[in-house]
């Protein structure tokens, strides 16, 4: 029966995208695309990173942070989405399931922590220029890095807990393409009051904690640019900022909407929530190395450098 529980339940069914299930290879082909470009940008701006001496500073070891979270972040839900929708392997484990949700919460807690890290850097750079290596020297930076790890991993535990606990529906049937929190909180046949409150609590938290600090960072950014004399001063300070905006837009807004259809978004179509929901997660690992790429001039000629390596290679041969 659909109501009745299950105490020793070891598997949940992914439905992928619910009433799409038709078009899964068709979805599928984008989704392992934006894996591709999301292992290749990534890796390629750790390798820039890594081996160019003159990106060693704070701006690009938090870029570098970055890439890491979001390879771990797009690794822990994408082979398994491509697994439902190619290979039609729907079955995930219990434990499998909770541990893929914790990742899933834990990395994009730490991409909030990191982008939030960015813009005090962007902040100190342009208003404090003459304390900038004082303020964010490398074991500052290393300490940002450690914090955003460790307030991710903490403020998730209680979520894999009190859902451990729980007894779940025979039916296990989670209309997703991954398991995210609330998706598996509501197969539980209990009383989850404790589990949502705390949801809620945490992702308000993190997003009115982490938007309100970065909106202040440029609010004092914008009103220290706006007092330069130059005109070209202006626009170069703006410069260095602009990446980072495109970031932050493309990881909050889809962030946003996931998190409030769950909760209020009672007429928009399951399988629309569904699209946003695994974009959500898709979306900046792939965007943020292109766009970090073409707005920072230093990775832009590294790359460029490197093509026009291997064009002369090939042509040697």
């Amino acid at each position: 029966p659909a109501g009745s529980t299950c105490h020793s339940c070891v598997s949940f069914i992914l439905l992928g995208i619910p009433g799409l299930e038709d078009f899964h290879v068709w979805f599928a082909i984008p989704f392992c695309s934006m894996y591709i470009l999301t292992l290749l940008g990534n890796c390629t701006v750790l390798f820039i990173i890594k081996t160019e001496p003159s990106l060693h500073e704070p701006m690009y070891l938090f870029l570098s942070m970055l890439a890491v979270n979001d390879l771990a972040l797009s690794s822990s839900t994408v082979p398994k989405m491509l697994d439902v929708m190619l290979l039609g392997s729907r079955e995930i484990g219990v434990t499998a399931c909770l541990v893929q949700m914790y990742f899933v919460h834990t990395f994009s807690i730490v991409e909030s922590a990191i982008l939030l890290a960015m813009a005090f850097d962007r902040y100190v750079a342009i208003c404090r220029p003459l304390h900038y290596v004082t303020i964010l020297s490398n074991q500052a930076v290393g300490k940002m890095g450690l914090l955003a790890l460790a307030r991710g991993v903490v403020m998730v535990i209680p979520c894999a807990l009190l859902l451990r606990r729980l007894p779940f529906c025979h039916h296990r049937i989670i209309p997703h393409t991954y398991c995210e929190h609330m998706a598996v909180v509501k197969q539980a046949c209990a009383d989850t009051t404790i589990n949502r409150i705390y949801g809620i609590c945490v992702a308000l938290a993190v997003t009115m904690l982490d938007l309100s600090l970065i909106a202040t960072s440029y609010a004092m950014i914008l009103r220290a640019v706006f007092r330069l004399s130059s005109r070209e001063a202006r626009v170069k300070a703006l410069g260095t900022c602009a990446a980072h905006t495109c970031t932050i837009l493309v990881s909050y807004v889809p962030a946003l909407f996931t998190f409030l259809t769950h909760r209020i978004g009672r007429n928009v179509p399951p399988y629309i929530h569904i699209l946003l929901a695994s974009l959500y997660l898709l979306l900046p690992p792939t965007v943020n190395p292109l766009v970090y790429s073409v707005k920072t001039q230093q990775i832009r000629q590294r790359i460029l450098g490197i093509l026009s390596y291997r064009k002369k290679l090939l042509l040697d041969h």
